[in-house]
């Protein structure tokens, strides 16, 4: 199939996808989380709580990092799209019980991570289809994203440090990688909203468009990654690169010549310029499950 507008597609092309409910996979009632895959291998994940504004309850997060993992372990997914049911992205956390937001939730067993695991460590093309409103862990959980496509009508912060709580989800660590340190002070430190073209000039966004054209555009860019990027290829360049500035340039080098060593073993190095050659779509045989190669230490 092929993905059109978010409302056609969710109500007209859902007899032709592959779908699957998080909830039903976790035996929660609650679906508060939507799982599409399509027949290119592109998921796209919703986030379903539209009349709180997509705001993170516990179920949420639980089927998210369900979701995330699904997306690494499959080799029949070659790319994802998050994005949220509504007109809101994510409001970040649910604040239903206000003095108990975050007081209340006590200190055993909890982790500022949010998810089990988070979107920089799926070994796939991660999306952002921030289709509005993104605040606080809404913000920080779209920053894990590899590309992120945001609504210019939108409203975005990281606004903990103004709910007495600090940046969360990695973010001391995303903000910084992504923006720098200065733009990440200014975002997380204020805790400041910032509109969509505002977003544009901070570097956060990898584009800003309208509403209707932020799904659309971040489903057509995952089909195209899916289709023509070699799966193998993009795991390891996206490990690398979420690693990279931690490294030296020689040890960048170097793991760039030892899994060189790997994927120039396998059948897509051969396919890749074949297909190109012959102006036709490639047909990839590497998969995560069985190719993955050991990692080069630094």
């Amino acid at each position: 199939m092929r993905w059109r507008c978010p409302t056609v597609a969710a109500k007209q092309a859902r007899s032709q996808i592959k779908w699957l409910s998080i909830a039903i996979v976790l035996g929660m009632s609650d679906e508060a989380i939507l799982f599409e895959v399509d027949d290119d291998g592109v998921a796209l994940i919703t986030l379903n709580r539209p009349d709180q504004m997509n705001a993170c309850s516990g179920d949420l997060l639980d089927q998210l990092t369900a979701a995330y993992r699904r997306c690494d372990e499959d080799d029949s997914i070659r790319a994802v799209v998050v994005t949220g049911a509504g007109r809101a992205f994510c409001a970040g956390a649910d604040m239903s019980d206000a003095e108990n937001t975050f007081s209340g939730s006590g200190m055993d067993g909890f982790s500022a991570a949010a998810t089990g695991m988070p979107a920089f460590r799926i070994r796939k093309l991660v999306v952002a289809a921030v289709n509005g409103h993104a605040i606080g862990l809404g913000m920080t959980l779209a920053m894990q994203c590899d590309v992120r496509i945001f609504a210019v009508e939108g409203k975005y912060g990281i606004v903990q440090v103004r709910r007495g709580v600090m940046g969360d989800a990695y973010s001391h660590w995303t903000m910084v990688r992504l923006v720098g340190l200065a733009k990440a002070a200014e975002i997380m430190l204020t805790g400041k909203t910032f509109k969509g073209n505002e977003i544009e000039r901070l570097g956060v966004a990898s584009q800003v468009l309208p509403s209707v054209e932020v799904l659309p555009a971040a489903l057509a860019l995952a089909r195209d990654t899916a289709i023509h990027a070699a799966p193998l290829s993009v795991a390891v360049s996206k490990k690398l690169l979420w690693e990279s500035s931690e490294l030296s340039p020689e040890q960048v080098e170097q793991k760039e010549t030892e899994l060189h060593k790997v994927v120039m073993t396998l059948p897509d190095a051969i396919e890749g310029p074949v297909s190109h050659v012959q102006r036709r779509a490639p047909e990839w045989k590497g998969r995560l499950s069985t190719d993955w190669p050991e990692w080069p230490s630094s």
